[in-house]
């Protein structure tokens, strides 16, 4: 890998990012890079804007694979140099705000600095000169040429590229190296998030020292070619609200008290009247979660440092703190009351890639549920709920098992109001109505006391358990609170109980996979079995998954709440 790639020609830098090389020289010489680029501003806190310019689809995949061979290089230039990657933390693998912030918590000063004019301070020549000089690269001249054509926009690294963070990092890494030489002179930790450099101190004489440290570290950033921005230059000191990249460093690492009010302001507006703002302009669900998730990511950091100091500290469903519960009713929100589509939950993982082949095979007579398209591929008018570590933290959602329904519904009853809140309800208070329906698939297994679907039936405060027994044994489903239901299947051959696996025919579960025939109890042979139904869907009789389907359908055709 010391000589990037052994790439000499476009040939080979096609051949490294795995593009066709018909594609570069497309991109580079007929359609031209200059032509590829979409611009539009963005707010910042200031109130000022940042412009930013993105790629287009062709130059993009070129940029994400160049971005990503320069990553990889970049580690192994700093492994096998021992150099200290703990400077950089913008744009960086496994880096981020919040560790650039971690290393100057609960300090005497913080002295941020920003580089004025940043990504426009790497022009074409000083890009094409970095990979033909720099001793790690010491690419030819055309293919140097080559990747600043790739990467530069009119004359420089624009902003929104994939290429230019990585790119800025590798020709920075002289500038971080002289800094941070300059700052251990003065008793200072150095961080560096793309353009904001930061500083601190518990030195209590650093005061006597700062102008001489100031003019040290302007001269080294002139000779660098860039510019310190003086009028956004700060010394915090640690009775005031020490802020690094937006994040409140005085004790732990926290947002600024408004950016969370605000968050919590833009869900209450949504759960009552179905729409935000963000920034004066119409904000979207997925820009409220990113929100959310980013205060949960600074939680999660501050929790893993107090479980360092107190390691009987409980980090989970039953422990959610007041910013927690907040995200816990979006996530409710989002999944269970304003989802787009009619949501199906099952037991386990097999039986969705069941209910999804039977929709296959059948689609034609099952619209309202599924289409295909002129190219042949299917879309969906169902969701099937995507278990994840974030909904077991928040909605206690198991990665599988029938315990998830109990804790869904818990959402949607008062039974356990402490810790699960009466969300449907709260939210219904406001004047607001679900969507969609939530429908819970189960094994039908009523006569059997001790499986899921009786459980859940026991758990349920519902007031006439056995009417609605009596509903689902005549009609398969059941409407158990606000827009939640649930739906079972027949039963079939004259059993007392039955599995979705029952639904299949006796020929399709003798055949051998793998060299194994189907095994309910074996879960290696169990996930064969639903792979090869997956994979061969349109050779399977499903004619016993229409009584499940025509239930589904029946709720959503029905559906108005």
């Amino acid at each position: 890998m010391s000589n990037f790639y052994n790439i000499e020609n476009l040939k080979d830098l096609a051949r490294v990012l795995n593009i066709p090389y018909k594609k570069i020289t497309y991109v580079l010489y007929k359609k031209g890079v200059e032509n590829q680029y979409t611009s539009f501003e963005i707010p910042k806190s200031d109130g000022s804007s940042r412009q930013i310019k993105a790629p287009e689809k062709d130059l993009k995949d070129i940029q994400k694979g160049l971005a990503s061979i320069l990553y990889d290089y970049q580690t192994y230039i700093w492994s096998s140099q021992r150099i200290n990657n703990n400077i950089s933390h913008g744009f960086q693998r496994g880096k981020s705000i919040i560790t650039n912030a971690e290393r100057h918590r609960n300090k005497r000063f913080v002295l941020n600095v920003d580089l004025e004019d940043f990504f426009d301070s790497f022009h074409f020549g000083r890009v094409m000169g970095f990979f033909k000089k720099n001793k790690y690269f010491k690419l030819s001249e055309k293919i140097s040429m080559a990747i600043a054509q790739l990467t530069c926009y009119n004359g420089s690294l624009p902003q929104g590229a994939p290429t230019s963070p990585v790119i800025t990092n590798l020709i920075c890494n002289v500038l971080d190296m002289k800094i941070i030489k300059l700052a251990k002179q003065y008793k200072m930790n150095y961080t560096r998030y793309a353009d904001d450099m930061t500083f601190s101190t518990n030195n209590k004489d650093f005061l006597k020292k700062k102008e001489d440290f100031f003019v040290e570290l302007t001269g080294i950033v002139v000779k660098s070619g860039l510019k310190i921005n003086e009028q956004k230059t700060r010394l915090i000191y640690l009775d005031s609200r020490q802020d690094v990249t937006g994040l409140v460093v005085n004790e732990k690492i926290n947002v600024n008290k408004d950016f969370y009010k605000t968050t919590r302001a833009m869900a209450h507006s949504l759960y009552t009247k179905g729409k935000f703002n963000i920034d004066g302009a119409p904000g979207t669900i997925q820009q409220l979660e990113g929100r959310f998730s980013f205060i949960d990511q600074l939680d999660k950091h501050n929790n893993s440092k107090s479980k360092e100091i107190n390691k009987d500290a409980k980090l989970d469903f039953y422990n959610l703190n007041a910013r927690e519960k907040q995200y816990q009713q979006f996530l409710f929100y989002k999944y269970f009351f304003a989802n787009d589509k009619p949501l199906i939950i099952t037991e386990g993982k097999t039986d969705v890639l069941y209910i999804k082949s039977a929709l296959k095979n059948l689609y034609q007579d099952y619209p309202k549920l599924i289409n295909k398209d002129h190219n042949n591929f299917f879309d969906l008018n169902v969701s099937f709920l995507k278990r994840s570590k974030r909904l077991r933290h928040f909605l206690n959602i198991k990665s599988h098992g029938a315990d998830t329904f109990k804790n869904v519904y818990n959402f949607f009853s008062e039974k356990h109001n402490e810790k699960f809140p009466n969300y449907s309800e709260i939210m219904q208070r406001t004047g607001m109505k679900p969507k969609n329906p939530v429908i819970l698939i189960f094994d039908n297994e009523l006569t059997n006391k001790n499986k899921p679907q009786k459980n859940f039936i026991k758990e349920t405060n519902i007031n006439d358990k056995e009417k609605l027994i009596k509903t689902l044994e005549k009609q398969y489903y059941a409407k158990v609170a606000c827009n939640l239901y649930i739906v079972t299947h027949q039963l079939v051959n004259g059993e007392k109980e039955c599995e979705i696996e029952d639904l299949f025919d006796e020929d399709t579960r003798s055949i051998t996979i793998k060299g194994q025939t189907f095994n309910r109890n074996d879960k290696h042979a169990k996930s064969n079995f639903a792979e090869f139904i997956s994979n061969n869907y349109m050779d399977i009789n499903f004619n016993n998954f229409r009584y499940m389907l025509n239930r589904i359908n029946t709720i959503i055709q029905k559906y108005e709440y």
